[in-house]
């Protein structure tokens, strides 16, 4: 597949994929952004602002959005997907019939499809023409959508079985204050991604309970022992975990401030109640969806992950927060390697 890259489209105009937007038009290519609201096209070809997902931004005038799939993929010499999980299946049915030809796609979505318990690219691969399958890609990494648009330092990684495919968009999306790795390991890349913002939310209730930096350290840790013993049992490179894939955006997303999931997390340990949490969120945090399908796939691969356990539990089935903590605390004695 040959690719010239001079227009690229960003579908999904929540924070992460206005920044990458906004990002890629500064750099100067041709860029359309395809937004779900009305009023959020309506805010940005007006006013040049996201003000519902990334308020206070300035974007481009050059950055052009629109909330038809066939305008904003029509012409584009790449797509970056940045649609949250439980709504891309849909949007990946939509999109296919607005694709005439085969077009590389990097997906920047970080989640597991719940029902299914299906990594983002296994999604595309049911929905996509089989000519794309070879051409995606995974974009991941610790990446605060604020701070990309802030202009400040931020390096992720680019994961693809096509590694010239990979180098390509590698060049095309690197700046001075964006650096790219590249990597072939789509599957660790993906449950990195996706994982660390269950763990976030674990370590929110650990702030939120008050229980300290000890406690918040040893989640972290433990939590990445958990996702190197999944991703492992699924056949991911466990070096991919020690990345910026895994650990990297692991430790930003179980401290950082602006972190939705330990948001939540701290909202929980405080005693409020999940629902009416995600009832006043305008953003997705994808680790509450995700905490679900990560559980089907410990039992599916028969990997003993306690922490998702705990938090799916006070998620989903109303266990206490300190409870959910005690029970952690007082299991067997273990092996630190184990």
């Amino acid at each position: 597949m040959t690719v010239s890259l001079s227009k690229m489209c960003v579908i999904g105009a929540g924070a992460w994929g206005t920044a990458l937007a906004k990002h890629l038009a500064e750099k100067g290519l041709e860029v359309r952004l395809w937004a779900y609201e009305p009023a959020v096209v309506h805010a940005i070809n007006t006013a040049h602002e996201n003000p519902i997902f990334l308020k206070g931004v300035t974007l481009p005038h050059g950055l052009i959005a629109t909330s038809s799939l066939e305008e904003a993929t029509r012409s584009s010499d790449g797509l970056i997907f940045a649609v949250p999980s439980h709504a891309t299946r849909l949007v990946l049915h939509k999109l296919r019939s607005c694709l005439s030809d085969p077009v590389p796609l990097i997906c920047a979505t970080k989640g597991i499809e719940e029902e299914t318990a299906k990594l983002m690219t296994q999604v595309m691969e049911d929905e996509l023409p089989p000519a794309m399958h070879g051409a995606l890609m995974v974009l991941s990494g610790p990446s605060f959508a604020a701070e990309l648009s802030a202009g400040q330092p931020t390096a992720v990684c680019l994961a693809g079985h096509d590694a010239t495919l990979v180098r390509r968009f590698q060049s095309a999306l690197m700046t001075r204050v964006f650096r790219v790795y590249a990597d072939s390991d789509l599957l660790g890349i993906q449950l990195g991604g996706a994982l660390k913002n269950v763990m976030a939310l674990a370590a929110g209730v650990i702030d939120g309970l008050e229980l300290g930096l000890n406690a918040r350290a040893a989640l972290i840790t433990r939590g990445l022992a958990e996702i190197i013993r999944l991703g492992v049992a699924m056949g991911a490179d466990p070096r991919t975990f020690y990345g910026l894939s895994g650990v990297g955006d692991l430790v930003l997303t179980c401290t950082g401030t602006l972190s939705r999931n330990h948001s939540v997390g701290v909202r929980l340990g405080k005693g409020e109640r999940l629902e009416a949490i995600v009832n006043g969120m305008q953003a997705v945090a994808e680790g509450v969806r995700t905490a679900r399908a990560a559980f089907t796939l410990a039992q599916r691969h028969q990997v003993e992950m306690p922490i998702i356990q705990e938090i799916n539990s006070v998620l989903h089935e109303n266990k206490s927060c300190r409870k959910a903590v005690s029970d952690l605390m007082e299991r067997d004695a273990k092996l630190e390697k184990g």
